[in-house]
Order: structure tokens, then C-alpha cells, then sequence
């Protein structure tokens, strides 16, 4: 899990609106970290089977990105992410006023596949042999 603050450079739109990209590059951080702490390396991200954008995202809001490898081939790891917004700003009270939600809000949710080729695993890793 990570967890970000989107800055004012993240907007892309109209109104401080963070491309659903950014969602999509904390999924890929996330990956990284999964691949590392599984095999050892960063492996590649080979494709999403599915995303889904289900609330805006704006600059100034923190977003938790989290990931799970809910699957594992020879080479693939199969994994599934959720983002969510969970403080806000609130510029109605003053310019450096947040809330942290009692309630986060999912933002993204996708699936997909990554690859740690077979000479790049190691299984020299000490909690994998534990």
C-alpha cells in the first residue's frame, strides 16, 4: 500500500482534475513493490485485464493505492488494486483546511498481469525460504 498526496502538477483538467492515469501509475508502483517483495525483482507490467474509474480525483486529495497478487504462474503474477481517497481539502474553511474521510472513497479498481521472467526470480530471498 502507498499512499499519496496528488499535487497541483497531477491536475490535467479543468478545475484541479487528476488524470485517471495517475491511478494507473500508483497501481504500477504498487506492482513493483509486490514483484520485489515475491520474486526479488521488479519484473514488467504485461497488461490490465480491467479498470474502472468510479470517482473524480483532485489535486490535494491522498489517495491509498493497495495491491494483492491474487494468482501465480511460472512466470506471471496475477493482481488486483483499489484506490482510495481518503482525506480531502476543504479551501471553504482556509486554504490549508483537510478532512480525513470517516468513510474512504474507492476511486480506481483494476486487475492485471505482470511478468518476472524465470532468470530474474530468486529464491534466495530469506522470507521465502522461512
Amino acid at each position: 500500500m502507498i499512499r499519496v498526496r496528488m499535487k497541483a502538477s497531477d491536475a490535467h483538467y479543468a478545475g484541479g482534475l487528476v488524470d485517471g492515469a495517475k491511478m494507473l501509475e500508483l497501481f504500477g508502483d504498487v506492482a513493483t513493490e509486490l514483484l520485489i517483495r515475491s520474486d526479488g525483482d521488479e519484473g514488467l507490467f504485461r497488461a490490465y485485464d480491467s479498470v474502472e474509474f468510479l470517482a473524480p480525483v483532485y489535486s490535494g486529495d491522498y489517495i491509498e493505492a493497495e495491491g494483492t497478487i491474487v494468482g501465480a504462474g511460472a512466470t506471471s503474477r496475477k493482481m488486483s488494486f483499489v484506490a482510495r481517497k481518503v482525506i480531502v481539502p476543504r479551501p471553504d474553511i482556509a486554504a490549508s483546511s483537510c478532512d480525513v474521510l470517516s468513510e474512504p472513497i474507492v476511486v480506481c479498481k483494476a486487475s492485471g498481469t505482470c511478468v518476472v521472467p524465470k532468470d530474474c526470480q530468486r529464491e534466495d530471498l530469506p522470507w521465502k525460504n522461512s
